[in-house]
C-alpha cells in the first residue's frame, strides 16, 4: 500500500507465494487474487488511519482470511457492497456473499475468463473472444456479444448505463456494445469502434466522462465520452444504438506515452490515473485540469482561427475601396512607360541582345 501524494510506501504484505494478478478494493475490504487459485481478504480496521493492516503482524492478524473455490489462476476481481465477483481460467465467474463469505453463485464460460465488471443485479465478463451478461440474483445468463474482437476480449469497462458495456481487445480495438433487449437469434453489433492502440488492449477503466485504456504497446488513451453518455438524461430515456449520433464519437483527446514496456492495467479517480506494467513500476498521472487545458486549446484555435478571417475581410474591403493597392498594382505603376506595360520587358531584351552581339 502507498501514499499516492508522497510516494511512501504504507504497508506491505508477507509474500503470498503467487503471481498476484488482480486487485480490488473498497473501504470494507480489499482482496487479491492470484496464480494459486485462492482470494486474499483483508477488512478493514476501526481506527486505522489507512484502513487496513496487510503485514499481518500485531493485533490485526484476524482481519485476513482467505476464500478458496477456484480450479485456476484467479484473473479478475471485483467488488459491490454486497458481492465479491471473481474471474478465473477454470472458466467460471463466482459471486461471494460478503456477508457469510461463501460463494453463492458459478457462472460458466465457454473460455478463460479475462475481466468482470459489476452493476447493479448484473455482472458483466470476458472469455475467449466474447462478452457475456449474466444475472446474478437467479445466475441466468441475459446476454451475449459474440467475436466482440479479433483475438480474445481481455479487458471490459461499464458506466452509468446498466445496458452499456465497453470491452477491449486483442486487435487493440475498444468497442461500445448495447445489450439491451437484444434477442438471442441477433448478434450483437459493435455501437462504436476506437483503435488507438497497436497491441492488444490489457486494461479499460471509466470514470465521467473519461475512458482510459493501457495497452502493450505501452500507451494509455484517454477517451472523453460526454457526447455519447450523458448522466443528466441517463435516468430519462433508454440507451440503445439508435441514439449514437456518428458525429458525437470523437477520436482519443490524449495519448501518454513514454513507458516503453507492456501496460497491463489501469484505475482512474479522483483526477489521479494509475497504471502498472512490464517494468513493475506503478505510475501516477495527474489530470485535474485535463478538461480545462483542453478547453483553453480549443479557444485559443477558434482565436486564431478568428483572426485570420478578421484580417482576410479587411483586407479585402480595403483592396475593393481603392485605400491599399495591393502590391502587384504598385509595381506595375512604378514600371509604366508610355502606356506599354510590357516595354521594360521588352527594353531589357535588347540590351541583352545588344551586349551579346
Amino acid at each position: 500500500m502507498w501514499n499516492m501524494e508522497e510516494g511512501f510506501l504504507i504497508d506491505a504484505s508477507r509474500p503470498l507465494g503467487c503471481t498476484i494478478r488482480a486487485i480490488a478494493a473498497d473501504r470494507n475490504l480489499l482482496v487479491a487474487g492470484g496464480t494459486n487459485a485462492f482470494i486474499q481478504c483483508w477488512n478493514a480496521i476501526d481506527g486505522n488511519k489507512n484502513l487496513f493492516h496487510i503485514s499481518g503482524s500485531g493485533a490485526d492478524q484476524n482481519s485476513e482470511f482467505r476464500l478458496w473455490g477456484h480450479e485456476g489462476p484467479v484473473t479478475c476481481l471485483a467488488l459491490d457492497p454486497l458481492r465479491i465477483y471473481s474471474g478465473s481460467w477454470d472458466m467460471s465467474v463466482r459471486v461471494w456473499d460478503r456477508s457469510q463469505m461463501k460463494c453463492v453463485r458459478k457462472l460458466m464460460h465457454a473460455d478463460w475468463v479475462w475481466a468482470v465488471a459489476p452493476h447493479g443485479n448484473t455482472v458483466a465478463g470476458t472469455a475467449g473472444k466474447d462478452a457475456y451478461l449474466w444475472d446474478v440474483r437467479d445466475g441466468e445468463l441475459t446476454n451475449i456479444v459474440s467475436n466482440a474482437h479479433v483475438g480474445n476480449a481481455y479487458s471490459l469497462a461499464r458506466t452509468h448505463l446498466t445496458n452499456v458495456l465497453f470491452t477491449g481487445g486483442e486487435d487493440g480495438a475498444i468497442r461500445l456494445f448495447d445489450v439491451s433487449e437484444v434477442s438471442g437469434d441477433e448478434d450483437i453489433k459493435p455501437a462504436a469502434t476506437w483503435v488507438p492502440h497497436s497491441g492488444p488492449v490489457h486494461s479499460l477503466a471509466f470514470e465521467y466522462p473519461w475512458l482510459v485504456s493501457a495497452s502493450s504497446d505501452g500507451r494509455i488513451a484517454l477517451i472523453d465520452l460526454r457526447k455519447l453518455l450523458n448522466p443528466k438524461n441517463s435516468s430519462k430515456r433508454h440507451f440503445s444504438i439508435k441514439n449514437i449520433d456518428a458525429s458525437a464519437i470523437e477520436p482519443p483527446q490524449r495519448m501518454l506515452h513514454g513507458f516503453g514496456c507492456d501496460l497491463f492495467s489501469i484505475a482512474i479517480g479522483a483526477d489521479r490515473i494509475v497504471c502498472g506494467g512490464e517494468d513493475g513500476a506503478v505510475k501516477v498521472w495527474n489530470f485535474s485540469e485535463a478538461l480545462e487545458i483542453e478547453k483553453r486549446a480549443q479557444a485559443l484555435k477558434s482565436l486564431r482561427q478568428e483572426n485570420r478571417m478578421r484580417r482576410k475581410k479587411a483586407q479585402v474591403e480595403m483592396n475593393a475601396s481603392g485605400r491599399r493597392p495591393d502590391q502587384c498594382s504598385i509595381a506595375m505603376k512604378k514600371n509604366q512607360l508610355k502606356g506599354d506595360k510590357s516595354v521594360t520587358w521588352h527594353n531589357k531584351r535588347a540590351i541583352n541582345e545588344k551586349v551579346k552581339s
